[in-house]
């Protein structure tokens, strides 16, 4: 079975070093949160990598409303204001943050860290 992760940001440059990054996951993409939790409704991935400033509806929002979906969702925030945000992310139900910029390793570990499980 092969990990689905849905990115969900607005920086179209930050989902593409993730999907390179993570090139042999299943990678799912989220230009705004709007998207992303329909993507989510559709596609059900494993774990979602959510930025945490967008317009519109931000990431606290749409974590919020994906958790309404599935309260067992894991959702990863990932951002450069994780510092002064990420708090916020966190009491929205978020399972953990990874600050921009991060590694490959990091970005595995923490995915793996999260679903319990190695991943190939």
């Amino acid at each position: 079975m092969s990990v689905k992760v849905l990115i969900i940001d607005d920086d179209e440059s930050i989902r593409e070093i993730v999907r390179i990054m993570l090139k042999d996951f299943k990678i799912l993409e989220a230009s705004n949160a709007l998207e992303g939790i329909r993507i989510f409704v559709e596609e059900k991935p494993d774990v979602v990598l959510m930025d945490i400033s967008m317009p519109g509806v931000d990431g606290v929002e749409a974590t919020r409303e994906i958790l309404k979906i599935n309260p067992k969702a894991i959702i990863i925030g990932f951002s450069a204001f994780s510092r002064s945000r990420g708090k916020e992310l966190l009491n929205a139900g978020a399972k953990g943050l990874i600050e921009k910029p991060f590694t490959r390793k990091s970005l595995r570990e923490t995915i793996e860290r999260y679903l319990a499980k190695p991943v190939a």
